[in-house]
């Protein structure tokens, strides 16, 4: 990997790991569907006239949307609501164990022993860290956060392909634009009437939402497509991957001011144990 596409790699856990944490105060007024649906028609509102028309991979793209996009966040922004962030940013790491299960079944790229012995490692250190005081009574919203880092492993697996065939930022651009109306709409009908939190949402919120749609997500996915369609998946995901639990940690304390307990910080540290073990053991692996 060359210089500049492992600067673009290090931007996305520093952008990433930031705007998951500092979404949950949003979600306080702006119910996790809105607020996600608004992130990508900000993001898509900016991008999308840049871009000719994908023609003959709109279905693909719109498939990729509602699992990537739509479903994923739907599910894991419930379940930060419900949690502390801290708690969350790591939790999220198990989408390199599920990203190899899928790779597996879909793509027939085999993982090697190491990484098998990854995958269990991770899932006890989910075991450890569900445990933990910061998530006594909140297994639902655990739960929700572990299932979500499934479904986004699921989409980048419908993603991949596509970043080899369309520009990073289109690909961001229609992604957007297809789950965007979709969440707005979603919240309408289970959240209620959407023009009230318009109103009644803070500039704080307002400030975040705006963050999350016009900076966050081009700058993060745009690299992310960018880095992935010239190199092998194995190089970005140790500086993808391992980089966003700490700038969510840090953002969590000292932006939150959360006070993430023992327990959660060893749970934490075998998952990413598990992972680096995965990342490192399918290093041969081509994609």
């Amino acid at each position: 990997m060359n210089i500049k596409d492992t600067f673009l790699s290090a931007l996305v856990p520093i952008f990433l790991g930031f705007g998951f944490v500092i979404a949950k105060p949003a979600m306080e007024y702006f119910p996790p569907f809105l607020l996600m649906g608004l992130r990508f028609t900000f993001a898509a509102s900016v991008l999308i006239w840049w871009f000719p028309i994908p023609r003959g991979f709109l279905k693909k793209i719109f498939i990729a949307s509602l699992i990537a996009n739509t479903l994923q966040y739907s599910v894991t922004y419930t379940g930060l609501s419900m949690i502390d962030a801290s708690a969350a940013v790591l939790l999220v790491q198990m989408e390199v164990p599920f990203g190899v299960v899928f790779a597996y079944f879909m793509l027939k790229e085999k993982p090697t022993t190491r990484s098998l012995i990854g995958i269990s490692i991770a899932f006890i250190g989910v075991y450890i860290l569900t445990g933990s005081p910061n998530l006594d009574g909140k297994f639902f919203g655990a739960a929700l956060t572990i299932i979500g880092s499934a479904i986004w492993a699921l989409g980048q697996v419908l993603v991949k392909p596509l970043s080899k065939e369309i520009n990073p930022l289109a690909l961001v651009a229609w992604l957007a634009l297809f789950s965007g109306p979709i969440l707005i709409t979603l919240s309408a009908i289970f959240d209620g009437n959407t023009i009230n939190y318009f109103k009644t949402a803070n500039l704080d919120s307002w400030i975040i939402a705006i963050y999350l749609g016009f900076i966050m997500q081009p700058i993060t996915y745009g690299c992310f497509y960018y880095v992935l369609k010239n190199n092998p998946l194995y190089k970005v995901l140790p500086i993808v991957t391992m980089g966003i639990p700490l700038t969510g940690l840090l953002a969590a304390v000292f932006l939150l001011g959360e006070e993430p307990t023992r327990q959660l910080f060893i749970g934490g540290a075998i998952i990413l144990l598990g992972v680096v073990m995965i990342v490192f053991g399918n290093k041969k692996i081509r994609n």
